[in-house]
């Protein structure tokens, strides 16, 4: 759901609607069901006393919808299995109001250092996520919203597509989703940066790099459908991923104006 919120403040640094105050109240319950299973392990020493939950996505943003859309949260310092179990109850418990609790696990030193993915989950914990227990591991800071974010985000792209290339189309449905969400993303850089704005919505995206690349404008039409939920056929995948697809095209542009990752 596009944060209404989100782009640039005057001096050039990112603006989001993230906020613990725009939780939506039908996801009130989810968010403190979350909260306090989280203390619980902690309370436990299940996990350790400086983990970490924070809270991303719509729900933050309060663009959420009661029955349509997920809830993410991000664990730093948590084994998988911890997240996972609790991933599981709490989408049982709450699977009239979300179609998932999703937690992700972050190390705590994921955030650190001078690379790009480092930087990128800077900028995401600092603007994105909101703590729910426990502190973000990231300072006040801000951060511009520039090519070196961008590039922090989805310099990754041309490795990911290596990656999809290789799991072949056996689920075709589930890769195109993924495939469509990671290329539209990266192509929100490029709008974000040609245009001097800042955006991570898709739609957005989709619609302004068409003017930007005419030739692209099926194919982006394509990628945002597999995102709403169409189901990715196995050639239509295959086209896609192919040396001359569409997301090999979105990657070269990014490489061109924006820089990968060196990696």
């Amino acid at each position: 759901m596009r944060d209404p919120h989100e782009g640039l403040a005057t001096d050039g640094c990112i603006r989001t609607g993230a906020s613990r105050d725009r939780v939506p109240s039908a996801f009130e319950q989810v968010v403190l069901d979350a909260t306090s299973a989280f203390d619980d392990l902690r309370r436990r020493e299940a996990i350790d006393t400086d983990a970490a939950l924070l809270l991303y996505g719509s729900v933050a943003t309060g663009m959420a919808e009661p029955g349509r859309s997920d809830v993410d949260l991000i664990a730093i310092g948590v084994e998988k299995e911890h997240a996972a179990a609790l991933s599981r109850e709490l989408s049982h418990a709450h699977r009239s109001v979300c179609r998932e609790v999703a937690i992700a696990v972050a190390g705590r030193h994921d955030h650190e250092g001078p690379g790009d993915e480092a930087y990128g989950n800077r900028v995401f914990l600092r603007h994105y996520c909101v703590p729910l227990l426990g502190h973000s591991p990231v300072g006040d800071d801000r951060f511009p919203g520039d090519a070196r974010a961008a590039r922090g985000f989805n310099g990754d792209i041309r490795h990911a597509l290596d990656r999809w290339r290789q799991a072949g189309t056996a689920d075709a449905a589930a890769l195109g989703r993924l495939v469509g969400r990671k290329t539209l993303l990266a192509t929100a850089g490029l709008v974000s940066v040609t245009e001097g704005t800042w955006s991570t919505d898709r739609a957005t995206a989709a619609a302004r790099w068409r003017r930007h690349r005419p030739d692209l404008a099926g194919e982006l039409d394509q990628l945002l459908a597999w995102c709403d939920g169409a189901a990715a056929s196995a050639n239509d995948l295959r086209d896609a991923v192919a040396d001359d697809g569409v997301v090999s095209r979105i990657a070269e542009d990014f490489a061109n104006r924006i820089g990968l990752w060196d990696i």
